[in-house]
């Protein structure tokens, strides 16, 4: 009996030991199991675009400058009667500045003089010109006589002929030098007009308008302030003829240039206005290509309405080039596609149809269908296209494949079209480990236990 009774401690004791350890192994695995990340498989449209970076701008700007030197004096004043600044609406010849004119005005005068000068020197060779034609006429007439009585008369003294003669050709010679002078003044007279319309332009100059009608955009001077003109005129104003139409200036990849072409549809964006679309069409491409680190890039030119006037110039814009649109599609999140699992992870039932397809795949001529192994990438919204890849379905705590047929996508999303592949399908996109809820749970309840020390540190065995 005592026999007996020892055999069944042991037993017992068997039982406790194997039931304990079970269980410890079963909550370890269970503290260590991974949560799978899921999505389902939707249906809508899916919009294949260019992503792009670009800045809203006016669609004419307008830089006010200066074109003589001076100081700021003062500025014009609006329709309502306000000083021009950042943002007032002008019209077309209104003031903007005033530069001090004082320096301008006095060459203008000085000018002025010179021309009335001129002009009375040309009267004086006019004047001139007349007293030597009477003279002419005077000299001609005693010369005719003299040349009725001739040399030899004895009315007419040889040296008295001669004088006459000579008379008539001295008035001949001063009508040409009065009509020389009359020329030489009316080009003084020239010189001195152009002097006084330079003079006159500068002293114009000295008042600012406006050109067009428009906004003021930006006011880079201030009352008081001197401005030189030298080689560059200096910039006063900026002007934006009219905001209700604005550009879009957008940098576009040399991969990607040959999709754009003029009266392409596009979508943007912008910071100010979250989650509100803007909608404009491509107006051209510029030639003018431009490299930053080795990048090529050329700038696209898209219009838009501005109406409502919400787009402010130089607004950051996250643009969207419009490719092709697919309606009612079945989409899946392109982590889906890139993402496989571990081959425990994947449902028994499939796990060796699995391990049959790529045994197959590596044979000569044998087919390529996607497999556990295979990392399968989406086509990319810059090279659409359609390919075949794996979508992995969750049953209970594993996976099995679902072989698709990817087409195109929007850098997000991808459209895919298989066999058993429904909308609403749970498909996984990734996993993440659960850590363990307390440390106790994956603590081996057979190891030794050693009390604690005196200050709350492991003791060591008693001895």
């Amino acid at each position: 009996m005592k026999h007996l009774f020892r055999k069944v401690v042991i037993v017992l004791v068997l039982v406790l030991v194997v039931g304990g350890s079970a269980a410890w192994y079963i909550r370890r695995d269970n503290a260590q199991a991974v949560a799978f990340r899921t999505a389902a498989v939707t249906r809508g449209d899916l919009l294949v675009s260019i992503s792009a970076t670009g800045t809203v701008e006016p669609e004419e700007v307008i830089d006010v400058g200066a074109q003589v030197a001076g100081q700021i004096i003062s500025f014009g004043r609006d329709a309502g009667g306000n000083t021009v600044d950042y943002g007032s609406p002008v019209e077309a010849g209104m003031v903007l500045a005033q530069i001090d004119d004082t320096l301008y005005r006095a060459q203008a005068a000085e000018a002025a003089a010179q021309v009335q000068q001129a002009q009375a020197a040309v009267q004086t060779a006019q004047a001139n010109l007349k007293q030597n034609q009477a003279r002419l006429y005077q000299a001609q007439r005693d010369w005719d006589r003299a040349q009725k009585l001739g040399p030899l008369s004895q009315a007419l003294a040889k040296t008295t002929y001669d004088s006459y003669q000579s008379a008539f050709e001295i008035a001949q010679a001063n009508i040409a030098v009065s009509e020389a002078d009359i020329a030489q003044a009316q080009a003084s007279l020239a010189q001195t007009q152009a002097a006084q319309q330079r003079a006159q332009r500068n002293l114009d100059y000295c008042t600012i308008k406006s050109p067009v009608k428009g906004v003021i955009i930006d006011r880079r001077v201030n009352a008081g302030q001197t401005v030189v003109a030298s080689l560059n005129a200096p910039s006063l104003f900026l002007l934006a003829k009219d905001l209700t139409r604005m550009r879009v200036w957008v940098a576009v990849n040399e991969a990607d240039i040959g999709k754009i072409h003029a009266g392409q549809p596009v979508r943007f964006t912008v910071d100010a206005f979250p989650g509100e679309n803007f909608t404009g069409e491509v107006a051209k491409v510029r030639l003018n290509a431009s490299m930053t680190q080795n990048v090529v890039t050329y700038t696209v030119e898209i219009t838009t309405d501005n109406s409502s006037a919400r787009l402010l110039p130089y607004l950051t814009a996250n643009v969207k080039f419009e490719l092709n649109r697919l309606d009612d599609v079945l989409m899946v999140p392109n982590a889906a596609l890139r993402w496989t699992p571990s081959a425990e992870q994947i449902d028994p039932a499939s796990r060796d149809a699995v391990k049959t397809r790529t045994a197959d795949s590596k044979r000569p001529g044998g087919a390529n269908p996607p497999s556990a192994g295979r990392d399968a990438r989406p086509p990319s919204a810059s090279d659409p296209g359609t390919g075949r890849s794996t979508l992995w379905a969750l049953e209970g705590k594993y996976v099995r494949p679902i072989p698709v047929r990817t087409g195109q996508s929007d850098n997000l999303t991808t459209q895919v079209q298989g066999e058993g592949v429904t909308e609403g399908l749970v498909i996984v996109t990734g996993v993440q480990a659960q850590a363990a809820t307390q440390t106790a749970d994956t603590t081996n309840p057979f190891a030794p236990k050693f009390p604690r020390g005196p200050r709350g540190g492991a003791g060591g065995p008693p001895r």
